[in-house]
């Protein structure tokens, strides 16, 4: 029962924002009264927290699993991307502005895996991609990781990128894309192209 209880509410959130959820919300949705979500939960910030700590772990094991299959840096990132446009394409833009405002504890481990985890892995990424030959030796590997999880988050946020005028997901593929073309070698380029030509359908996104 907790665990259909985190899914529903998952599935509700990411649909609907958090704020505009209520626990009568998820009980109505799962046909069980309220009382039993609260004999697994004491509040909704509970139910939060772990909805948020299972998204991340999911993004975790995505991400390791890139590492296994030791694909390049290009296509490490590339990938990446398109994983988050796959996996949040059905995400209403407003849950970020939700955590960040009426869910601090949840907001602070998505905070604590975005600078102990996926700016780390950019941070990597371009060291190899230095190493490798594929970026130019002289970036500022530590100024571009930062930068790189920015556009992420940027892309997501509404009152830049307000959803009536832009596809979430599509902003982000066009940052990765912009973001590799100003750290690429003349090799990297060259892989970089054929690489694209090779994965239309990763490089294809709406207008």
């Amino acid at each position: 029962m907790k665990e259909r209880i985190i899914k529903e509410a998952f599935k509700l959130f990411w649909r609907y924002g958090i704020k505009s959820v209520t626990m009568d919300d998820i009980a109505k949705d799962l046909g069980i009264s309220k009382r039993t979500i609260y004999q697994h939960f004491p509040d909704k910030e509970a139910i939060v927290i772990l909805v948020i700590e299972q998204e991340l772990e999911s993004q975790k094991c995505q991400m390791d699993k890139m590492d296994e299959d030791q694909l390049n840096p290009i296509e490490q990132m590339v990938l990446g991307a398109d994983y988050m446009r796959v996996s949040l394409a059905h995400m209403n833009p407003v849950v970020f502005h939700d955590l960040k405002k009426y869910h601090p504890l949840a907001w602070d481990l998505f905070h604590q895996y975005k600078h102990e985890y996926i700016t780390k892995g950019i941070r990597e990424n371009l060291v190899e991609g230095v190493e490798t030959g594929l970026y130019r030796k002289e970036i500022n590997v530590d100024m571009l990781s930062i930068l790189r999880i920015e556009q992420v988050l940027m892309a997501l946020d509404p009152n830049i990128y307000p959803a009536d005028k832009f596809n979430m997901m599509n902003v982000q593929m066009e940052f990765v894309h912009h973001f590799l073309h100003g750290i690429l070698t003349e090799k990297g380029f060259e892989y970089y192209t054929k690489y694209k030509e090779e994965s239309a359908t990763t490089f294809t996104h709406e207008k």
